[in-house]
């Protein structure tokens, strides 16, 4: 009962984004916006589908409860949807889950993206880990894990180079890498 209240609040979050994405892509496109990166994005929606089909699948077939450290993962679990709020609300019209452009925007480090250059895809890459280790579903953590990180490989370089058309974004986002607590300083490309 535990496995499908988690599924179900899931994908209630997740048709919720969905609203707030498609919305923002009307905003975008209705002010001179385009998307980039079409042919790719079919490809994430089969892998963020087949993830839960797969997750279910290994749940209910081998029959998995929730593990022994659930309250842990639920927990790191959750801070991962503040993460996940904090991305949403710092890019506002901006966040989706299509690569959406606005040539005459002006692009701005805030929220996390002050510390990481790309926080939604690692929230996304936690979420392939801790979502499945709630339920012990260890396959399902491994090959998504793997299969986002050949996904990101593809998407994050033709993001990269859709913002290139913001003059400003290596001056400001650019050259931002993963800096967590201080302990790794922002790297500047020359």
């Amino acid at each position: 009962m535990l496995f499908w209240v988690v599924i179900l609040l899931i994908g209630v979050q997740r048709l919720i984004e969905l609203r707030i994405a498609k919305r923002n892509e009307k905003k975008v496109l209705n002010q001179g916006g385009y998307e980039v990166g079409q042919r790719h994005y079919k490809y994430m929606v089969l892998l963020h589908l087949s993830f839960f089909l797969s997750l279910i699948c290994e749940v209910t077939i081998f029959e998995k409860g929730a593990s022994s450290i659930f309250p842990l993962l639920l927990f790191l679990f959750f801070l991962t949807q503040l993460g996940r709020i904090w991305v949403i609300y710092s890019l506002g019209m901006f966040w989706n889950t299509k690569i959406l452009i606005l040539p005459a925007n002006q692009i701005r480090a805030k929220g996390p993206y002050k510390f990481m250059k790309h926080p939604n895809y690692f929230i996304v890459t936690i979420e392939f880990i801790l979502i499945p280790l709630l339920f012990d579903a260890y396959y399902t953590a491994t090959i998504f894990t793997l299969l986002n990180a050949l996904v990101l490989s593809v998407r994050i370089p033709i993001e990269e180079k859709a913002l290139q058309v913001h003059t400003e974004y290596q001056q400001n986002v650019g050259g931002r890498t993963v800096r967590l607590l201080g302990f790794m300083r922002t790297l500047k490309k020359d």
